[in-house]
């Protein structure tokens, strides 16, 4: 266990399977593993690290986070190599305070549960089918990567969002018929990354999922719900997810272009947004 900051030696902006970590060809990215609080307050997703092909230190390596004591967690003797979650980077999701549309009008995405209603771009109603949450532990990754994304109100048009908007970097948009990832639509003025010097070393993210892969409303402006491109293992409640629908099935993205950086969007984005000068 090691409380050290990461640093991905192909300085890209995720870390991903056998990444080399930290100058070292022998020590390499292999995923992350849930570990619950020692207090019983829910669990933490660390990154996991493998010697390689050293046989006098075989096995494991979890980073728990900085400015926190090993005491903190009740660690396993062993990692079983089943449960670390080798099949994503981080979640699309929404931060605290984000107000999704209901029926009933905005409410704060913690605030929502299965079973609850809400509203899809195009009007219609949906039922909320999990709530995840993670915990995001802002020493563990490139800080590009971990930074979430700000919209200012009004920045898409048509006075969307009707708030300053705040997602994940990988959370899509729905913008002239393109899922435009957040982190693509950063230009430095209107829309933004947040300093990391914000959080006190981690904050927390909520994703809504429904039966399908929908559209829906954060702060007025058309936002993707949960596609599983991404573990549901990366949650810190994975396990209510388990308990309620068992193991998960694979769901179908919209069917829509998406756009995960500057360059795969349409000029006309591109011209609104004022992003020629950064693409």
């Amino acid at each position: 266990m090691r409380d050290t900051t990461l640093t991905d030696d192909d300085s890209d902006t995720a870390f991903q399977i056998d990444d080399p970590i930290n100058g070292s060809g022998q020590i390499k990215y292999v995923g992350q593993v849930e570990i619950q609080r020692a207090d019983g307050s829910g669990s933490v997703n660390m990154p996991v690290l493998a010697r390689g092909d050293l046989p006098y230190v075989p096995g494991f390596i979890v980073y728990y986070p900085a400015n926190t004591e090993p005491s903190d967690f009740d660690f396993p003797p062993t990692i079983d190599p089943e449960t670390v979650d080798t099949s994503s980077d981080f979640p699309v999701c929404f931060l605290p305070g984000t107000r999704i549309a209901t029926p009933q009008g905005g409410r704060a995405v913690e605030t929502l549960a299965p079973g609850d209603q809400i509203l899809t771009a195009d009007g219609r109603t949906v039922a909320i089918c999990f709530v995840g949450r993670q915990t995001v532990l802002t020493a563990f990754a490139p800080p590009e990567r971990l930074m979430p994304v700000r919209l200012a109100a009004g920045c898409l048009g048509e006075g969307m969002p009707v708030r300053d908007l705040t997602l994940t970097s990988d959370h899509a948009l729905l913008i002239d018929g393109v899922l435009a990832q957040a982190g693509a639509l950063v230009n430095g003025t209107t829309i933004t990354r947040v300093p990391l010097a914000e959080f006190d070393g981690q904050y927390t993210v909520y994703h809504i999922e429904t039966d399908a892969h929908e559209v829906i409303l954060a702060e007025g402006a058309p936002a993707e719900t949960f596609i599983d491109n991404v573990s549901r293992r990366v949650f810190d409640n994975f396990n209510e997810f388990t308990a309620r629908y068992g193991a998960p099935g694979q769901m179908v993205e919209l069917d829509y272009p998406r756009a995960c950086s500057v360059r795969q969007l349409p000029a006309a984005i591109k011209t609104r947004l004022g992003l020629h000068q950064v693409a």
